[in-house]
């Protein structure tokens, strides 16, 4: 700092600053303090009101003690208080705690691990599907059906669905083994998302999926963004037109069930595959349909182009990849 004081009659502070490569703020805060070592005078002199390291370690005893160990300041504050004994403010006590980098929660309490957003693309069928079960309303309170459904989230098809009184690891384990097989998936080649269900992190459907080749992934707790797929389609199930308030008896609700999943798989038209059917995207049939529609658009264009007031008409494609939460954007990040 004795360059940029010897400097400042020539050039000015400003910019021997500038050409050092320090702040103005350090230069006036050394000139302040007399050549302390950038300390001011009245920062390196003892406040008389300052507590003499004796005290220190006696108000750090005190919250060490077994009595206190697990409270905070301000009950240790107001106990003390109680008993008419003062020993040091509130705020004190977290300066003390501070220097001995103990400000933090002293109670050993269960910390929860930090979970990752799951980021999950499929550009094919039968690359990335997605289980859930939901509960049915049986004929009497407390009387419940429990529906799995594993979709597949690129063509939305339901490959595999059951319908059971119970909800078990070992139920769900048979049906994605079954389904898997009727699916003809290969080793290393799909993905299974669910969330943390009893039955979707149970250690019989872990090893069937370690066996199997398939990696399983999961939401994150309490994040039903994670499984969005799933909960939308459970979503369209209950919200049918004939979807009653109370099933009579699990045959009744497996009969609706078939017939919902065959309108669901074969006749439902999806705005986020191109308004085709989960059937048609997930046998491969989506190309020869769409070039259909293309022609009967082309032909409607043909015979009165006056009422297409922004030129030919254009069919909705399919999506190139779908996500489970995709990567934020570069204008997001």
């Amino acid at each position: 700092m004795q360059t940029v004081a010897s400097f400042g009659g020539d050039i000015g502070v400003k910019p021997a600053c500038e050409a050092l490569g320090l702040s103005r703020a350090t230069y006036y805060r050394n000139q302040a303090g007399g050549g302390t070592g950038g300390k001011s005078t009245l920062a390196s002199q003892s406040c008389s009101r300052a507590l003499s390291s004796e005290e220190r370690k006696e108000i750090l005893a005190l919250m060490h003690s077994e009595r206190f160990m697990d409270q905070a300041p301000r009950e240790i504050y107001a106990t003390l208080l109680d008993e008419g004994r003062y020993v040091c403010s509130v705020r004190t006590m977290y300066r003390v705690l501070e220097q001995e980098n103990e400000v933090r929660e002293r109670r050993n309490q269960l910390r929860h691990p930090a979970y990752a957003k799951p980021e999950l693309l499929a550009r094919a069928p039968n690359q990335v599907w997605s289980w859930d079960i939901t509960k049915l309303l049986g004929p009497v309170k407390w009387c419940y059906f429990y529906l799995y459904v594993i979709l597949d989230i690129f063509s939305r098809y339901v490959v595999g669905w059951m319908l059971t009184g119970r909800e078990s690891a070992a139920l769900a384990q048979r049906l994605i083994e079954e389904t898997c097989h009727k699916q003809a998936i290969q080793p290393n080649q799909l993905t299974i998302h669910a969330d943390r269900g009893s039955s979707m992190t149970s250690k019989p459907v872990a090893f069937l999926l370690a066996d199997l080749g398939i990696t399983k992934t999961h939401s994150r707790p309490h994040t039903s963004n994670d499984n969005p797929f799933s909960e939308a389609q459970f979503k369209t199930l209950k919200y049918r037109p004939a979807f009653p308030e109370r099933f009579g008896s699990i045959e009744e609700s497996r009969a609706f069930c078939q017939s919902f999943f065959t309108w669901y798989n074969q006749e439902r038209h999806h705005t986020g595959i191109g308004l085709l059917s989960p059937h048609v995207v997930h046998h491969g049939l989506a190309e020869k349909v769409l070039e259909a529609r293309h022609n009967i658009l082309n032909e409607a264009y043909r015979l009165h182009p006056e009422r297409f007031i922004k030129g030919p008409p254009r069919i909705n494609s399919l999506p190139q990849g779908v996500w489970i939460n995709p990567p934020p954007s570069r204008e997001d990040r």
